[in-house]
């Protein structure tokens, strides 16, 4: 799931970049004004002072960044204000790493008021109130550093944000901050000051990038794990903070979802372009392991046809993971007799060559699967046509499918390829596929630079089943939730609507030619099981997603910034969910785990044709 500038800034100029992500808004120079910090900050997401040259800025040094694009340093005043909706901290950006100061020095700061963008003025992001091109004075160190303001569930509200201007353009910017009543408010108003968290609990394990997020409100939409659900567009659970640290990386805690930061995090507050506000902490808490394991499905039964579905996260013969990748198929899954991948990728990666064919990758990953003592599955896959399916340039991702050919057998009819769709035909009353494997209308404009969908004819025990593979467009380009604009929007969704209504409208073809046939239509829908995308998928009652038969707190197959949520989805016809006896998992062995093999939880469906 990825403010201050935008409509309400149309009079700014884009005055200067930091990097090619990164965008200072300003107003038009003026004079120097001596001014404090709450000043600068304001009651409102944009400084009264962007833009302006002020003079002797006084604050103690409570924080220096020495790494990557936005060096520099946080000052914060000793003696704030009594109005709780402006910041007493602010952050001076140097460009390269400061010299001269100390935390703890005692300080006096010239320079710019601007307001930087992380992401870029198009991205949609807030912004950070800076000091730039700084002047520093040190008047004395060794000082005591102003207290750190408590984060907890009690000051931080249960609504998200204001609805924003419609007059510009739905911009929250220029209205004026209400930190008791919006926890995006009130994380605005603590922007730049030195913050506190306490024996907080992780809900979103620790990335490549020495990230992890906290809870502050431990009750809020937990699930069994200590992972926090995002069951709706209006559950953004507002206890989730991102935490980052301002020491070493190799002393940043490598913590899984439900761990818990024991005593005190704290640092100042910032808001960067990959999760809005973060605690840069210059104190972490201690680590204390919640001892999550990875789960356990249950094998399936002879009478059992198992179909899972599984996101390898762009699989490729250079990859170090396919052990890892058999393993949890074999052991975690206990081998479905059909497995859709999704991000399967050609022969050589993201080597931009031409290269299409993936016989090599699914052939190292079935012979590890025998390795870690499954079945020796066979599979079925298309190549698509070079650089039209998106994802990582050069690595051509598809579908695929893996099938246990002792338990199930794949109804070849030849003529699949990149750009022929499958039909439906009725031979002796039943449905078939004129193409198995094909493609479902792959020259239409809903797969451009997207994954087409592969569908395939099984058979078990005797009878039919036909199985959609699928991998829609991704949420690129969305705004975050912390985004200026609120609510923010989704421009990712048209595409996905435009897929499931095709995807929709080919299985009601299986389903008028054959009522009571068995449709399986799975894979990364890269949505959620509320959103319309699902709706549509669903249609008026050709398609089911069968996660909703777990308890509301139980479904997820991907953490993001915090919210465990769904965007792998298996989705069946009324003849598997009415007369069939179907058992939904989703089986949890990657998306809460620092050392993920994939970002995505594979699900799985046993059901009785």
């Amino acid at each position: 799931m990825p403010s201050k500038s935008s409509a309400r800034l149309a009079a700014l100029t884009v005055a200067a970049a930091c990097s090619a992500a990164s965008t200072i808004v300003l107003t038009s120079p003026a004079h120097a004004e001596s001014v404090r910090i709450h000043d600068i900050q304001g009651s409102t997401r944009i400084s009264p002072y962007a833009g302006k040259q002020v003079t002797d800025v006084a604050g103690i040094v409570t924080g220096i960044r020495t790494y990557g694009s936005s060096r520099g340093f946080w000052i914060q005043d000793p003696a704030p204000d009594a109005d709780p909706a402006t910041s007493e901290g602010v952050f001076v950006f140097t460009s390269s790493v400061p010299k001269g100061v100390a935390v703890g020095d005692s300080v006096t700061v010239s320079g710019t008021v601007t307001e930087y963008v992380p992401g870029g003025a198009t991205s949609g992001n807030q912004s950070v109130t800076e000091i730039t091109k700084p002047t520093t004075t040190v008047v004395s160190s060794g000082n005591a550093l102003p207290a750190a303001a408590a984060i907890t569930s009690r000051s931080v509200p249960a609504a998200y944000a204001p609805a924003g201007d419609t007059a510009a353009g739905g911009s929250v910017n220029a209205l004026p901050l209400q930190p008791s009543k919006y926890a995006l408010d009130h994380y605005e108003a603590l922007e730049g000051m030195s913050v506190r968290v306490t024996d907080t609990r992780v809900v979103g394990a620790t990335d490549p990038y020495t990230e992890l997020w906290v809870t502050v409100k431990p009750h809020e939409n937990r699930n069994r794990h200590g992972g926090t659900v995002y069951g709706s567009y209006d559950a953004q659970n507002t206890g989730r903070l991102q935490i980052q640290s301002l020491g070493a990386t190799a002393d940043f805690p490598k913590a899984n979802v439900g761990d818990t930061l024991t005593g005190s995090t704290t640092g100042p507050l910032d808001y960067n372009q990959f999760g809005g506000y973060t605690l840069v902490a210059s104190e972490l808490g201690t680590l204390k392991s919640a001892g999550l394991e990875r789960e356990t499905t249950r094998k399936q039964r002879s009478s059992e046809l198992a179909v899972a579905t599984y996101n390898v996260e762009n699989l490729d013969p250079a990859d170090d993971t396919f052990a890892a990748h058999a393993a949890a198929i074999v052991n975690n899954l206990k081998s479905p007799d059909i497995v859709s991948l999704e991000e399967i990728q050609d022969n050589n990666g993201a080597k931009n060559d031409g290269t299409v064919a993936a016989d090599q990758t699914l052939t190292k990953l079935i012979d590890a699967i025998v390795a870690a003592g499954g079945p020796k599955y066979d599979w079925r896959s298309i190549d698509p046509a070079d650089g039209t399916d998106g994802g990582e340039p050069g690595g051509n991702i598809r579908q695929a499918f893996l099938f246990n050919p002792e338990r199930v057998s794949f109804a070849d009819r030849a003529g699949g390829d990149a750009t022929t769709a499958t039909a439906v035909t009725k031979i002796r009353g039943k449905a078939h596929l004129t193409l198995s494997p094909g493609r479902v209308a792959p020259a239409d404009e809903a797969w451009k630079n997207s994954r087409k969908p592969l569908a395939g004819e099984f058979v078990f025990r005797g009878r039919s089943v036909f199985v959609i593979a699928n991998h829609f467009n991704s949420k690129g380009g969305d705004q975050g939730l912390t985004s200026q604009y609120q609510p923010p929007s989704r421009s990712s969704e048209t595409q996905r609507h435009r897929q499931a209504t095709l995807v929709n409208a080919f299985v009601k073809d299986i389903l008028d030619t054959q009522k009571n046939a068995d449709v399986v239509t799975l894979g990364d829908i890269n949505d959620f099981e509320f959103s319309k995308t699902a709706q549509l998928l669903e249609g008026r009652g050709e398609l089911w997603s069968a996660i909703k038969s777990l308890p509301r707190n139980e479904r997820y197959s991907y953490v993001y910034q915090g919210n465990s949520q769904v965007l792998d989805q298996i989705l069946i016809s009324p003849s598997i969910r009415r007369d069939c006896d179907f058992e939904y998992d989703s089986v949890h062995v990657n998306a809460e785990f620092h050392d993920q093999i994939s970002d995505h939880d594979p699900q799985i469906l046993r059901f009785r044709p």
